[in-house]
C-alpha cells in the first residue's frame, strides 16, 4: 500500500502532455468533511511540532482513491509516533473515523494512516528526503497549513451565503402577493340646514273690565 500509492499514474502522463491538469473543487458535503478531518490533522502535526508540514492536493487524474496527502517530519521516533497516535485519537474522538490501514508504528521511521480520502505520512526527517514524496508527486498542488484553512473557510463561508440564498428565494416565493388594504371612502354629506329659530308668540293683552 505504501509503495504503489506513491507513484502516479502512467495515464496521466499523457493527460499532462496534451491537455492543462485541474485540481478537483470539493464541494459535496462529504467532502468538506474530508477537508476538515485533514485540516484537524494539520493541526495536530503543528501542535506536536511537526516539521514542515505540507498538505497535498492530489490531481484526481492519478490520484486513485485519495484526495490529500499529509507530510509531515518528526525528528525522533518518540515524536513521530506521538503525532500518529495523536492523529488517530483525535479522528476517533472528533468524527468517528478510523484508519483503513496503519504501517510503520513499529520503527516510527515512516508511519501511514491510510483514511482512504486522505493518507497521512508521519517521516523521520531523513526518510522524508530520501522518498521525497512531493517531489514523486509534481502534478499535486502543496498547501500549507495555513493555506489550507483559508480555502476551507472561504469555502465554508460561500456555501453558507448560497445556501442563505436559496432559503431567501424560497421564502418570497412561498409568501403569497398581499393586496393593500383600501379604506372605503365616505361620502361627503352635504350640510343640512340649520332649522330657523321660531320667533315666541305673543300673548294678547288683556285688559282690565271697566
Amino acid at each position: 500500500m505504501v509503495f504503489w500509492s506513491l507513484f502516479p499514474n502512467p495515464w496521466s502522463l499523457l493527460y499532462h502532455e496534451f491537455g492543462e491538469a485541474t485540481h478537483r473543487m470539493n464541494t459535496s458535503p462529504a467532502q468538506k468533511q474530508t477537508r476538515i478531518m485533514v485540516q484537524t490533522a494539520a493541526a495536530v502535526c503543528e501542535e506536536k511540532k511537526g516539521q514542515h508540514t505540507r498538505i497535498l492536493e492530489l490531481d484526481p487524474v492519478d490520484s486513485g482513491l485519495s484526495d490529500f496527502f499529509l507530510v509531515t517530519s518528526a525528528t525522533n521516533q518518540r515524536q513521530a509516533v506521538a503525532i500518529a497516535d495523536e492523529i488517530e485519537l483525535r479522528l476517533k474522538h472528533n468524527f468517528g473515523a478510523y484508519p483503513n490501514s496503519v504501517e510503520g508504528r513499529r520503527n516510527g521511521e515512516w508511519i501511514l494512516l491510510d483514511y482512504v480520502d486522505f493518507v497521512i505520512h508521519v517521516f523521520l526527517s531523513e526518510k522524508r528526503a530520501f522518498y521525497d514524496i512531493e517531489r514523486l508527486r509534481k502534478s499535486a498542488r502543496p498547501l500549507s497549513p495555513a493555506e489550507f484553512d483559508a480555502e476551507l473557510t472561504t469555502a465554508l463561508k460561500e456555501k453558507t451565503r448560497a445556501v442563505r440564498g436559496k432559503k431567501t428565494v424560497k421564502a418570497a416565493a412561498k409568501k403569497p402577493a398581499t393586496a393593500k388594504k383600501t379604506r372605503p371612502s365616505k361620502a361627503r354629506k352635504s350640510p343640512s340646514p340649520k332649522p330657523r329659530a321660531r320667533k315666541p308668540t305673543r300673548k294678547p293683552r288683556t285688559g282690565k273690565k271697566r
